[in-house]
């Protein structure tokens, strides 16, 4: 998988992190409705299984360790961290093979 879509697809799962937190804030601080949750939910889960199949994709693509796939698929659990991990291995192939990115 090119980096580029991988880097796609851990943004766009970040993303929806966000409006799922924000979701959950105004259903369960502000109180004022599901909507939120109703409609992030399932566009992050959606986007999280695409990030599994990201990482998984992009690790045959690069030759990832197990160690590294478990890391990236680990960093699709925690908000955010998906953009942490696709920026890191951006660097890495950059460093390996700039044509790569």
């Amino acid at each position: 998988m090119e980096l580029r879509l991988f880097r796609l697809v851990a943004i766009a799962e970040a993303l929806s992190w966000a409006g799922l937190l924000v979701g959950m804030f105004f259903k369960y601080i502000l109180v004022t409705g599901e909507l939120g949750v109703k409609i992030f939910g399932p566009v992050h889960g959606g986007l999280f299984l695409l990030y599994v199949a990201a990482v998984i994709s992009a690790a045959r693509t690069h030759g990832w360790s197990r160690g590294t796939i478990v890391l990236g698929l680990a960093c699709g659990v925690p908000p955010f961290a998906s953009v942490w991990f696709e920026r890191r291995m951006s660097r890495r192939a950059v460093e390996v093979a700039p044509e790569a990115v």
